[in-house]
C-alpha cells in the first residue's frame, strides 16, 4: 500500500526572485538524444565564451521557454526535463553588460544567476537561470512531453485525471475503473494538459475537486484526430493500448488534448493535487503546461 508524504516546498512563480539556499522546480529543453545523454552522464555546463551568463547549465522556471529548445530541432524530437534545483546563493543579472554578467561564480562565489523576465536580455523576454554546478540539479522527469506533441509508442508519460476528492481516495486505494462509454469508448480518460482536468467533475466546486498526477506506460498509441474516425471506438480491438486526441481538432469542447488508456494497470498514481491550492499557487499563462509551476503535492511512495 502506498503511503502519503507531504512535500512542503513552496511554489515559485516566474517573476519572483528565487531565495538563497532553496530548492525549486525548473525545466530544461533538449533533444531526445540530449535527454538520453543527460540520463547517462548528467548535465554538462555550457562554455563561458558562448553563453549569455557564462559557464553553467541553463534552465528556466517557465516551461514555455524550455519547450522551444533546441531551436533547430522539430517538435517531435524535443524533450523537456523537469528538474529540481538547489539554487545556493543567487545573483540577479537584470541588464545586458551587467558588471557580474559572466563572473558571478568565478569571482564572486554565487551558485546561480537569475535573469528576470522582461529585462531585455532574453529574446522571448522570459526568465532564465544559469546554475554553475550540475550537482545542484536533480532530474525529476526525463521524458516530460508537451501536451500538443504525439506520444511515442511504449514510452512512459506524466498525465492528469480530474475527479472528486472521494473518488480520488477510492482510486488511490483500489486503482482506476475504466469508463464503459465515452468519446473514445471504454478506458480511463486522462490528459497531459492539467488545465483541462482541473475542471472535472463538471458542476462540482473547487473545494471538492482533486487532480491525480499519474505515470502512464502508453504502449501502442492510436491518434484519433477527427469525429467519426474509423477507429474512434475500436482502437483497442486493433491492438492499440492508448488513444490520443490532439488539441485543436474539434473533438473536445475545450480544444485541449485527451488520452484514453484501455488497461488501468498501465497507470500508476504519483500524487494527489488539491485543485483549490493549484489555482491559488499557479500562474495560468494560457499556454502549454504552464500550470506545472507548482510543486506542493501529496505524493505516494
Amino acid at each position: 500500500m502506498w503511503l502519503p508524504s507531504l512535500n512542503n516546498r513552496s511554489p515559485l512563480q516566474d517573476k519572483t526572485h528565487p531565495e538563497d539556499h532553496r530548492e525549486y522546480v525548473m525545466f530544461h529543453g533538449c533533444s531526445k538524444e540530449g535527454a538520453e545523454l543527460i540520463k547517462r552522464e548528467g548535465f554538462k555546463p555550457s562554455r563561458a565564451d558562448i553563453s549569455m551568463l557564462g559557464a553553467g547549465v541553463y534552465v528556466s522556471r517557465d516551461i514555455r521557454k524550455a519547450c522551444k529548445y533546441p531551436l533547430d530541432v522539430p517538435d517531435s524530437e524535443k524533450r523537456v526535463l523537469k528538474i529540481r534545483v538547489d539554487v545556493g546563493r543567487v545573483k540577479v543579472i537584470d541588464r545586458q553588460n551587467h558588471p557580474m554578467q559572466k563572473i558571478w561564480h568565478t569571482e564572486y562565489g554565487f551558485d546561480t544567476a537569475w535573469v528576470p523576465p522582461n529585462v531585455g536580455m532574453v529574446p522571448s523576454n522570459q526568465q532564465e537561470n544559469c546554475v554553475y554546478d550540475p550537482k545542484r540539479i536533480k532530474v525529476i522527469e526525463y521524458d516530460h512531453l508537451q501536451s500538443g506533441v504525439t506520444p511515442e509508442d511504449s514510452h512512459v508519460y506524466v498525465m492528469y485525471h480530474g475527479t472528486s476528492k472521494q473518488a480520488a481516495v477510492e482510486i488511490q486505494r483500489n486503482g482506476f475503473t475504466p469508463s464503459r462509454v465515452g468519446m473514445l469508448g471504454a478506458g480511463v480518460y486522462l490528459s497531459r494538459d492539467i488545465r483541462k482536468v482541473i475542471r472535472y467533475p463538471l458542476g462540482s466546486s473547487d473545494s471538492n475537486r482533486m487532480v491525480l498526477k499519474v505515470k502512464v506506460n502508453v504502449g501502442r498509441v492510436k491518434v484519433i484526430n477527427k469525429q467519426g474516425h474509423d477507429n474512434q471506438y475500436n482502437w483497442h480491438t486493433h491492438g492499440f493500448d492508448t488513444a490520443w486526441v490532439p488539441p485543436g481538432v474539434g473533438m473536445v469542447p475545450s480544444n485541449q488534448e485527451e488520452d484514453c488508456v484501455y488497461d488501468p494497470k498501465r497507470i500508476k498514481v504519483m500524487a494527489l493535487l488539491d485543485v483549490a491550492n493549484l489555482k491559488k499557487n499557479t500562474t495560468n499563462t494560457g499556454e502549454g503546461d504552464s500550470s506545472l509551476h507548482f510543486d506542493s503535492e501529496l505524493t505516494f511512495q
